[in-house]
Protein backbone atom coordinates (compact mmCIF):
# COMPACT_ATOMS: atom_id res chain seq x y z
CA UNK A 1 0.00 0.00 0.00
CA UNK A 2 2.94 2.33 0.54
CA UNK A 3 3.67 2.33 -3.21
CA UNK A 4 0.02 3.03 -3.97
CA UNK A 5 -0.10 5.90 -1.47
CA UNK A 6 3.06 7.57 -2.79
CA UNK A 7 2.80 6.85 -6.51
CA UNK A 8 -0.28 5.19 -8.02
CA UNK A 9 -2.67 6.79 -5.54
CA UNK A 10 -1.23 10.20 -6.38
CA UNK A 11 -1.83 9.57 -10.09
CA UNK A 12 -5.33 8.24 -9.41
CA UNK A 13 -6.37 11.21 -7.26
CA UNK A 14 -4.89 13.71 -9.73
CA UNK A 15 -6.97 12.17 -12.51
CA UNK A 16 -9.96 12.22 -10.18
CA UNK A 17 -9.55 16.00 -9.81
CA UNK A 18 -7.25 16.87 -6.89
CA UNK A 19 -4.88 19.78 -7.50
CA UNK A 20 -2.02 21.57 -5.73
CA UNK A 21 -2.96 24.17 -3.15
CA UNK A 22 -6.46 22.85 -2.48
CA UNK A 23 -8.16 22.21 0.86
CA UNK A 24 -9.33 18.58 1.02
CA UNK A 25 -11.59 16.80 3.50
CA UNK A 26 -11.03 13.02 3.61
CA UNK A 27 -14.14 11.92 5.50
CA UNK A 28 -13.76 8.43 6.97
CA UNK A 29 -10.04 8.42 6.25
CA UNK A 30 -9.12 5.33 8.32
CA UNK A 31 -5.34 4.77 8.01
CA UNK A 32 -4.90 7.37 5.28
CA UNK A 33 -4.75 5.43 2.01
CA UNK A 34 -6.26 8.52 0.35
CA UNK A 35 -5.03 11.12 2.84
CA UNK A 36 -1.34 10.51 2.09
CA UNK A 37 -1.61 10.83 -1.73
CA UNK A 38 -3.96 13.82 -1.31
CA UNK A 39 -1.40 15.54 0.94
CA UNK A 40 1.34 14.88 -1.60
CA UNK A 41 -0.81 16.43 -4.35
CA UNK A 42 -1.98 19.56 -2.52
CA UNK A 43 1.54 20.27 -1.26
CA UNK A 44 2.63 22.80 1.33
CA UNK A 45 0.10 25.41 0.17
CA UNK A 46 -2.80 23.01 0.61
CA UNK A 47 -4.23 21.08 3.52
CA UNK A 48 -5.91 17.73 4.07
CA UNK A 49 -8.35 17.28 6.93
CA UNK A 50 -8.39 13.58 7.81
CA UNK A 51 -11.59 12.74 9.71
CA UNK A 52 -12.42 9.40 11.28
CA UNK A 53 -13.85 7.86 14.45
CA UNK A 54 -11.33 5.00 14.70
CA UNK A 55 -8.62 6.17 17.09
CA UNK A 56 -6.15 3.40 16.20
CA UNK A 57 -6.43 4.13 12.47
CA UNK A 58 -5.82 7.84 13.16
CA UNK A 59 -2.70 6.96 15.18
CA UNK A 60 -1.42 4.93 12.22
CA UNK A 61 -2.12 7.86 9.92
CA UNK A 62 -0.36 10.26 12.25
CA UNK A 63 2.74 8.04 12.18
CA UNK A 64 2.62 7.81 8.37
CA UNK A 65 2.35 11.59 8.09
CA UNK A 66 5.36 11.97 10.39
CA UNK A 67 7.37 9.31 8.51
CA UNK A 68 6.67 11.11 5.23
CA UNK A 69 7.29 14.59 6.70
CA UNK A 70 3.78 15.68 5.70
CA UNK A 71 2.87 18.72 7.77
CA UNK A 72 -0.24 19.59 5.76
CA UNK A 73 -2.45 16.90 7.32
CA UNK A 74 -4.81 17.81 10.16
CA UNK A 75 -6.18 14.72 11.89
CA UNK A 76 -9.64 15.03 13.43
CA UNK A 77 -11.21 12.37 15.64
CA UNK A 78 -15.01 12.33 15.52
CA UNK A 79 -17.77 10.21 16.93
CA UNK A 80 -19.02 9.26 13.46
CA UNK A 81 -21.61 12.02 13.20
CA UNK A 82 -22.75 13.51 9.90
CA UNK A 83 -22.17 17.12 10.96
CA UNK A 84 -18.97 18.51 9.48
CA UNK A 85 -17.32 20.95 11.86
CA UNK A 86 -16.02 23.33 9.20
CA UNK A 87 -16.86 26.87 8.14
CA UNK A 88 -19.30 27.23 5.26
CA UNK A 89 -17.64 27.23 1.82
CA UNK A 90 -14.20 26.45 3.32
CA UNK A 91 -13.36 23.17 1.55
CA UNK A 92 -12.33 22.67 -2.10
CA UNK A 93 -12.64 18.88 -2.30
CA UNK A 94 -14.51 16.31 -0.19
CA UNK A 95 -13.67 12.62 -0.47
CA UNK A 96 -16.44 10.22 0.53
CA UNK A 97 -14.45 7.09 -0.36
CA UNK A 98 -15.76 3.73 0.83
CA UNK A 99 -17.71 5.30 3.67
CA UNK A 100 -21.30 6.05 2.63
CA UNK A 101 -22.47 2.45 3.10
CA UNK A 102 -22.14 2.95 6.87
CA UNK A 103 -24.98 5.49 6.85
CA UNK A 104 -28.71 5.01 6.39
CA UNK A 105 -30.53 7.04 3.72
CA UNK A 106 -31.58 9.78 6.16
CA UNK A 107 -28.04 10.24 7.50
CA UNK A 108 -26.57 10.20 3.99
CA UNK A 109 -28.96 13.01 3.06
CA UNK A 110 -27.73 15.01 6.06
CA UNK A 111 -24.12 14.29 5.05
CA UNK A 112 -24.78 15.55 1.50
CA UNK A 113 -26.38 18.70 2.94
CA UNK A 114 -23.27 19.26 5.05
CA UNK A 115 -21.10 18.73 1.96
CA UNK A 116 -23.18 21.40 0.18
CA UNK A 117 -22.60 23.77 3.06
CA UNK A 118 -18.82 23.35 3.50
CA UNK A 119 -17.79 23.07 -0.17
CA UNK A 120 -16.63 26.15 -2.03
CA UNK A 121 -18.99 27.19 -4.84
CA UNK A 122 -16.84 25.36 -7.42
CA UNK A 123 -15.98 22.57 -4.97
CA UNK A 124 -15.65 18.92 -5.89
CA UNK A 125 -17.46 16.07 -4.15
CA UNK A 126 -15.70 12.83 -5.09
CA UNK A 127 -17.44 9.60 -4.05
CA UNK A 128 -16.26 6.00 -4.14
CA UNK A 129 -19.55 4.10 -3.63
CA UNK A 130 -18.04 0.78 -2.56
CA UNK A 131 -20.33 -2.07 -1.43
CA UNK A 132 -23.17 -1.45 -3.86
CA UNK A 133 -25.01 -4.35 -5.52
CA UNK A 134 -22.35 -4.61 -8.23
CA UNK A 135 -19.36 -4.22 -5.89
CA UNK A 136 -19.39 -6.55 -2.86
CA UNK A 137 -22.83 -5.57 -1.41
CA UNK A 138 -22.73 -4.69 2.25
CA UNK A 139 -24.66 -2.85 4.94
CA UNK A 140 -26.80 0.10 3.81
CA UNK A 141 -25.72 -0.24 0.15
CA UNK A 142 -26.51 -3.94 -0.25
CA UNK A 143 -29.62 -3.16 -2.33
CA UNK A 144 -28.37 -0.05 -4.14
CA UNK A 145 -26.34 0.13 -7.33
CA UNK A 146 -23.91 2.93 -8.20
CA UNK A 147 -26.58 4.68 -10.32
CA UNK A 148 -28.90 4.74 -7.27
CA UNK A 149 -26.12 6.43 -5.28
CA UNK A 150 -25.51 8.85 -8.16
CA UNK A 151 -29.22 9.81 -8.28
CA UNK A 152 -29.31 10.18 -4.48
CA UNK A 153 -26.44 12.69 -4.60
CA UNK A 154 -27.92 14.53 -7.61
CA UNK A 155 -31.18 14.84 -5.64
CA UNK A 156 -29.14 16.61 -2.93
CA UNK A 157 -28.41 19.55 -5.23
CA UNK A 158 -25.23 18.31 -6.88
CA UNK A 159 -24.67 17.64 -10.54
CA UNK A 160 -22.71 14.70 -11.86
CA UNK A 161 -19.49 15.69 -13.60
CA UNK A 162 -17.60 12.48 -14.41
CA UNK A 163 -16.78 8.91 -13.49
CA UNK A 164 -13.15 7.86 -13.15
CA UNK A 165 -12.17 4.19 -12.85
CA UNK A 166 -8.95 2.37 -12.06
CA UNK A 167 -7.05 0.48 -9.37
CA UNK A 168 -8.19 1.98 -6.09
CA UNK A 169 -7.46 1.32 -2.44
CA UNK A 170 -9.91 -0.74 -0.46
CA UNK A 171 -8.98 -1.46 3.14
CA UNK A 172 -5.38 -2.66 2.88
CA UNK A 173 -5.48 -3.87 -0.71
CA UNK A 174 -6.30 -2.75 -4.23
CA UNK A 175 -9.27 -3.47 -6.44
CA UNK A 176 -10.82 -2.04 -9.59
CA UNK A 177 -13.27 0.68 -8.69
CA UNK A 178 -14.85 3.89 -9.91
CA UNK A 179 -15.23 7.26 -8.26
CA UNK A 180 -18.12 9.57 -9.10
CA UNK A 181 -17.37 13.29 -9.18
CA UNK A 182 -20.01 15.91 -8.49
CA UNK A 183 -20.16 19.70 -8.28
CA UNK A 184 -22.57 21.93 -6.43
CA UNK A 185 -25.45 23.22 -8.51
CA UNK A 186 -24.68 26.85 -9.29
CA UNK A 187 -28.15 28.07 -8.33
CA UNK A 188 -27.81 26.59 -4.83
CA UNK A 189 -27.66 29.26 -2.16
CA UNK A 190 -26.01 28.35 1.12
CA UNK A 191 -27.73 29.62 4.21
Amino acid sequence: METWEKEKGVKFLRKAGLQPGKIVLDFGCKGGHYTIPAALIVGSKGRVYAVDKEQQALKELQQKAKDNDLKNIKIINTSGQTALDFESESIDVILFYDVLHYFGRHDRKKLYQEAQRVLQQDGLLSVYPKHTVEDNPLQEFRELNSNDVKREIENSDFYFEERYCGAISHDDGLNQGCVLNFRKNEDHNCI
